[in-house]
């Protein structure tokens, strides 16, 4: 092979050599990258195009329990804002917590335990059902099996005051069954057990340091 030859191939070999080293730089980018902006420097026209597309997607946390576009998917979304630790799938988890263990305080007639989650309201609508049996010398024996079903009903948030509020349907099987001062029943059944509907609204300020929710209304 003549030497022209020979120092053409070498030469080509660096210039290979270099270009792939070139675009190696180059094409090595960590981070966000811009999407490409078409060229319109003939007419002047320089708008860019920018990808928000990250911005707008759904809360994984909120979408898994509530339409995004949703009004309560908004007062989440607010709620967040407020207070960036909140979290709606730990919300529930605490929520079935608290009514099994509100629900079994009630039925009881201890409610000692579960006063700091109670509303005042609440509250004296409990006391009274409980000192209305005890007046009449009643008793309840009741057994929880367990929560089955937990699901958001509706959200709503106030940004002035940053109170939330988030409504809560609750289906849980206990067995339950009230006696009279003669040892008979008078309601419920102490050997079968029955589905308890509730929907439980819980309160608080968001972004403040007491973490508890309270329980400011009940229902079915």
């Amino acid at each position: 092979m003549s030497n022209p030859m020979l120092q053409l191939i070498v030469l080509a070999a660096i210039a290979v050599f270099l270009i792939l080293r070139l675009r190696g730089v180059l094409g090595t980018r960590d981070g966000f990258e811009r999407p490409p902006v078409e060229d319109r420097s003939a007419s002047g026209d320089f708008d860019l195009v920018v990808d928000d597309t990250r911005s707008n997607a759904p809360d994984d946390d909120l979408a898994d329990h509530v339409d995004p576009s949703s009004p309560a998917y908004a007062a989440l979304a607010a709620m967040k804002r407020a207070e960036p630790s909140f979290s709606l799938g730990e919300f529930l988890a605490g929520a079935k917590y608290a009514y099994e263990m509100i629900l079994v305080a009630f039925e009881k007639g201890d409610l000692e335990p579960v006063r700091p989650f109670l509303s005042p309201e609440v509250t004296a609508a409990f006391d009274s059902v409980i000192e209305a049996r005890r007046a009449a010398g009643q008793t309840v024996e009741a057994q929880f099996l367990g929560t089955r079903e937990t699901a958001l009903q509706g959200a709503e948030f106030d940004p002035a005051t940053r109170q939330a509020e988030l409504t809560v349907r609750f289906v849980g099987e206990m067995i339950s069954a009230v006696k009279g001062a003669d040892g008979m029943v008078v309601e419920g059944d102490p050997k079968s057990p029955r589905k308890q509907r509730d929907t439980w609204t819980f309160e608080r300020v968001m972004g403040s340091e007491d973490p508890n929710w309270r329980l400011v209304a009940t229902g079915v």
